[in-house]
Protein backbone atom coordinates (compact mmCIF):
# COMPACT_ATOMS: atom_id res chain seq x y z
CA UNK A 1 0.00 0.00 0.00
CA UNK A 2 1.18 3.28 -0.64
CA UNK A 3 2.53 5.71 2.30
CA UNK A 4 0.63 8.36 0.70
CA UNK A 5 -2.96 8.17 0.57
CA UNK A 6 -5.30 9.97 -2.24
CA UNK A 7 -6.60 12.55 0.47
CA UNK A 8 -3.31 14.43 1.64
CA UNK A 9 -2.28 17.20 -0.60
CA UNK A 10 1.22 19.57 -0.41
CA UNK A 11 4.68 20.07 -1.69
CA UNK A 12 7.63 17.91 -0.97
CA UNK A 13 10.83 19.15 0.52
CA UNK A 14 12.31 19.17 -2.65
CA UNK A 15 9.47 20.77 -4.32
CA UNK A 16 9.67 23.46 -1.31
CA UNK A 17 13.08 24.32 -1.50
CA UNK A 18 13.73 25.28 -4.96
CA UNK A 19 10.76 27.15 -4.88
CA UNK A 20 12.59 29.57 -1.65
CA UNK A 21 15.87 29.65 -4.03
CA UNK A 22 13.72 30.95 -7.00
CA UNK A 23 12.48 33.86 -4.74
CA UNK A 24 16.01 33.93 -3.43
CA UNK A 25 17.42 35.02 -7.06
CA UNK A 26 14.26 36.94 -8.12
CA UNK A 27 14.83 39.30 -4.51
CA UNK A 28 18.02 39.39 -5.38
CA UNK A 29 17.85 40.69 -8.70
CA UNK A 30 14.91 43.27 -7.58
CA UNK A 31 17.52 44.41 -4.97
CA UNK A 32 20.39 44.90 -7.09
CA UNK A 33 18.07 46.63 -9.69
CA UNK A 34 16.48 49.09 -6.94
CA UNK A 35 20.04 49.57 -5.39
CA UNK A 36 21.07 50.90 -8.84
CA UNK A 37 18.36 53.49 -9.86
CA UNK A 38 19.04 54.55 -6.03
CA UNK A 39 22.67 55.54 -7.45
CA UNK A 40 21.33 56.91 -10.49
CA UNK A 41 19.28 59.14 -9.28
CA UNK A 42 21.73 60.25 -7.35
CA UNK A 43 24.12 60.97 -10.31
CA UNK A 44 21.25 62.78 -11.74
CA UNK A 45 21.34 64.99 -9.26
CA UNK A 46 24.62 65.74 -8.84
CA UNK A 47 24.62 66.66 -13.06
CA UNK A 48 21.68 68.77 -12.66
CA UNK A 49 23.22 70.95 -9.76
CA UNK A 50 26.80 71.00 -11.75
CA UNK A 51 25.22 71.77 -14.60
CA UNK A 52 23.18 75.34 -13.18
CA UNK A 53 26.44 76.05 -11.63
CA UNK A 54 27.98 76.68 -14.97
CA UNK A 55 25.42 78.58 -16.46
CA UNK A 56 25.45 81.14 -13.49
CA UNK A 57 29.22 81.25 -14.15
CA UNK A 58 28.61 81.22 -17.89
CA UNK A 59 25.66 84.38 -17.40
CA UNK A 60 27.94 86.20 -15.09
CA UNK A 61 30.75 86.85 -17.57
CA UNK A 62 28.01 87.39 -20.61
CA UNK A 63 26.31 89.40 -18.10
CA UNK A 64 29.29 91.94 -17.27
CA UNK A 65 29.99 94.83 -19.41
CA UNK A 66 33.80 94.40 -19.75
CA UNK A 67 35.26 92.33 -22.82
CA UNK A 68 37.23 89.13 -21.20
CA UNK A 69 40.86 89.03 -22.50
CA UNK A 70 41.97 86.26 -24.87
CA UNK A 71 43.46 82.87 -23.41
CA UNK A 72 41.83 83.57 -19.54
CA UNK A 73 40.75 81.75 -17.04
CA UNK A 74 39.29 81.77 -14.13
CA UNK A 75 38.04 79.45 -10.88
CA UNK A 76 36.54 79.47 -7.89
CA UNK A 77 33.55 77.70 -5.82
CA UNK A 78 30.01 78.26 -5.40
CA UNK A 79 27.63 77.22 -2.80
CA UNK A 80 24.68 75.14 -4.64
CA UNK A 81 21.95 73.07 -2.57
CA UNK A 82 23.90 73.09 0.57
CA UNK A 83 27.47 72.00 -1.12
CA UNK A 84 30.18 73.73 -2.31
CA UNK A 85 31.09 73.16 -6.25
CA UNK A 86 34.36 73.66 -8.13
CA UNK A 87 34.60 75.70 -11.53
CA UNK A 88 37.01 76.79 -14.14
CA UNK A 89 36.06 78.96 -16.76
CA UNK A 90 38.52 79.07 -19.49
CA UNK A 91 38.26 82.10 -22.21
CA UNK A 92 39.54 81.75 -25.98
CA UNK A 93 39.73 83.59 -28.83
CA UNK A 94 37.79 82.37 -31.65
CA UNK A 95 38.23 82.77 -35.86
CA UNK A 96 36.07 85.86 -35.57
CA UNK A 97 38.02 88.80 -33.56
CA UNK A 98 34.80 89.89 -32.31
CA UNK A 99 33.74 86.68 -30.61
CA UNK A 100 35.04 84.73 -27.54
CA UNK A 101 34.77 81.15 -26.75
CA UNK A 102 33.62 80.73 -23.07
CA UNK A 103 33.90 77.17 -21.26
CA UNK A 104 33.71 76.14 -17.74
CA UNK A 105 33.90 72.69 -16.02
CA UNK A 106 32.47 72.12 -13.01
CA UNK A 107 33.90 69.56 -10.56
CA UNK A 108 31.91 67.74 -7.26
CA UNK A 109 35.53 68.14 -5.47
CA UNK A 110 39.48 68.82 -6.46
CA UNK A 111 40.34 66.39 -8.64
CA UNK A 112 36.89 64.56 -9.84
CA UNK A 113 36.04 64.31 -13.50
CA UNK A 114 33.96 67.41 -14.55
CA UNK A 115 30.05 66.53 -14.10
CA UNK A 116 28.71 69.52 -16.25
CA UNK A 117 31.10 71.31 -19.15
CA UNK A 118 29.11 74.33 -20.72
CA UNK A 119 30.36 76.16 -23.33
CA UNK A 120 29.06 79.67 -24.77
CA UNK A 121 30.32 82.54 -26.65
CA UNK A 122 30.36 85.97 -25.73
CA UNK A 123 29.92 89.21 -28.87
CA UNK A 124 32.24 92.20 -28.24
CA UNK A 125 29.89 94.97 -27.00
CA UNK A 126 29.30 97.76 -29.66
CA UNK A 127 30.18 100.80 -28.79
CA UNK A 128 27.39 103.01 -28.82
CA UNK A 129 28.43 105.83 -30.07
CA UNK A 130 30.76 104.09 -32.70
CA UNK A 131 29.05 101.51 -34.35
CA UNK A 132 30.24 99.03 -36.22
Amino acid sequence: MNSRSATQRGFTLLEVLVALAVMAVALGAIIKATADSANNIGYLRDRTLAGWVALNQINRVLLAPDWPAESASDSGTADMAGREWQWELTISKTTDKDLRRLEVAVRARDGAAPLATLIAFKGKPVDGNNPQ
